[in-house]
């Protein structure tokens, strides 16, 4: 077998015959886009711990590095709400610079998970899996905004689930109405926006026959909920002077020109005690950008993704952002699906997401300072909401023991202790539970025998490591049974068999041996038999 290095980003084939209706559609999706990520950036750089800024260029450096070199025609890279637990926990316990090595060592992992073509390992990750880290990150996102919700005096929020209670529980006396009241109608907005001018809850008839209406309601469903949010509460809060913690209040300002490249201070050393936060970051990044990707290609007729140059695509954005100053990227659901809605059919979307970010950054960025806090912890609980499947929770009764197992223990680990624990923890329960499950769907049947001297019996199923203790049966049966027994095994429906199946039929071979008997396996299928071949186990039966 050999190896061949394969980096073809999507891009490339995506500009063939590439037109001008094409170019408009990513332009109107990409400007779109840029407009969505603006406040998601800075809420979920701010939540993870960092300054807005660092969401912002992550979001303006990975977005055009994923789509540059991407395997999908519209996914949008940047920072992602999945990261938020993760990265607050990292910047606590090894501090900032630690984070950016991290994520410069995560990167390096998904570029070479992809180049060795690993992307498509990760769709063996069980569902139940998926969906229970989901679920219970999006709880402790939706937990970290309560601070922000309720306009409490806390300096630091822990990043421990029942140090967060605790500390939220002794500080509820510094409640803030006008905090809450912001966030709160930040929330309710976000859910009523997209239906009022959606068609599922029409206007009255009188107004919607008025062509100015008809047009200011197209033009409105186009808007972004998240930024009539941001705009719309921010001046609102300027404008009577609520007395609420704002980006500026809390970070100062936010730099306007471009960031400076900075080499963190690197060691091998240092590598070496970041090997845990390294790996959590390049699986959850690899996860979350391949669902996304996958997500994508149902809402598209265009060629399916590439796994392996999208995780590559990835692991050089997340090499890079962090000189300066970034964040972990991955692909991003919400960002990708508004792209896909909003008419993106090729990279050039992602592309200018990122330019239309850019541009408000270096022009805007002072504005930022009069966003209160208590807006972008309404806008992450509205993200944490559609982040979490909570139907399936309802729905657990439809499916097996061993789905529930995994999913709930997978979402209560990620709440009370975290990622890393939850996905090691439920992968190792996946395979107990598979092999538990594969051991049972071997059997071994006694069959009669007109020649009394003769014992059969039938092999069904996968002779491996989880069932061999089911050949106990068959040597107990020799070993009890007369002298001088011919075993015959059918092993017609035996479609596998491991090493440890060769050792099981060895112990086997040399209990009928010393009773004087010999083994005989008939029918013998392709794979089972191969194994055998090559231990020269086939030689032994002979002699």
């Amino acid at each position: 077998m050999t190896f061949s290095f394969v980096f073809r980003p999507r891009l490339v084939d995506a500009l063939r015959g590439y037109g001008r209706d094409r170019l408009m559609g990513d332009l109107g999706a990409g400007l779109t886009v840029g407009i969505v990520a603006l406040p998601l950036a800075m809420a979920f750089a701010i939540a993870s711990g960092l300054k807005p800024e660092a969401g912002l260029w992550t979001a303006i450096i990975a977005g055009f590095v994923i789509s540059a070199l991407g395997g999908s025609n519209v996914q949008i890279g940047g920072p992602a709400g999945a990261f938020i637990v993760i990265v607050y926990s990292i910047v606590e316990r090894y501090g900032l610079p630690n984070l950016l090595i991290s994520t410069a060592c995560a990167g390096v992992l998904l570029f070479a998970m992809g180049l060795l073509r690993l992307g498509r390992l990760v769709r063996y990750v069980p569902v139940s899996i998926v969906i229970g880290f989901t679920n219970g990150i999006a709880v402790l996102i939706a937990l970290s905004q309560i601070k922000d919700w309720l306009g409490l005096d806390i300096a630091k929020m822990p990043a421990d689930f029942f140090a967060q209670l605790k500390v939220i529980g002794a500080n509820l006396h510094s409640f803030n109405p006008y905090a809450f009241a912001l966030c709160s109608v930040c929330v309710v907005g976000l859910f009523v926006w997209p239906r009022l001018w959606g068609g599922r809850t029409p206007l009255p008839q009188a107004l919607t026959d008025t062509p100015f209406v008809r047009q200011a309601i197209v033009v409105n469903a186009r808007i972004p909920g998240p930024v009539v949010a941001l705009v719309t509460l921010s001046l609102a809060a300027w404008y009577f002077k609520l007395p609420v913690e704002t980006i500026g209040t809390r970070f100062g300002s936010i730099p306007q020109g471009l960031p400076v490249f900075e080499l963190p201070a690197f060691s091998w050393e240092t590598v070496k005690l970041l090997v845990t936060p390294t790996i959590t970051i390049a699986l959850l990044g690899a996860i979350e950008s391949l669902l996304c990707a996958r997500v994508a290609d149902q809402l598209t007729t265009l060629p399916k993704h590439d796994p392996n140059q999208e995780l590559m695509a990835q692991g050089a954005a997340n090499m890079l952002v962090p000189f300066f100053g970034g964040m972990p990227a991955t692909g991003t659901i919400a960002r990708t699906v508004t792209n896909v809605r909003s008419g993106g059919t090729s990279p050039v979307a992602g592309i200018v997401h990122a330019a239309t970010l850019l541009t408000i950054v270096l022009a805007a960025a002072p504005l930022a300072l009069h966003v209160p806090l208590s807006v972008l912890a309404g806008i992450l609980l509205f993200v944490a909401w559609n982040m979490g499947e909570w139907h399936e929770f309802r729905d657990l009764r439809k499916y097996s023991t061993h789905y529930r197992m995994l999913m709930l223990g997978t979402f209560f680990l990620t709440v009370v202790f975290d990622l890393t624990v939850a996905v090691q923890v439920g992968l190792l329960l996946a395979c107990a539970l598979f092999i538990r499950r594969m051991s049972g769907l071997f059997s071994v049947e006694a069959v009669p025998s007109a020649d009394v001297a003769e014992v059969r019996f039938k092999l069904y199923g996968s002779l491996f490591f989880g069932a061999v203790a089911k050949i106990d049966e068959v040597v107990q049966a020799v070993e009890n049974g007369p002298a001088g027994p011919v075993v015959v095994l059918d092993t017609l429906h035996l479609v596998h068999m491991d090493t440890s199946g060769l050792d099981a039929l060895r112990q086997l071979l040399k209990a009928v041996q010393l009773r004087g008997g010999r083994l005989r396996l008939d029918y013998l299928q392709a794979q089972p038999q191969e194994v055998l071949a090559r231990a020269g186990f086939l030689v032994e039966l002979a002699a």
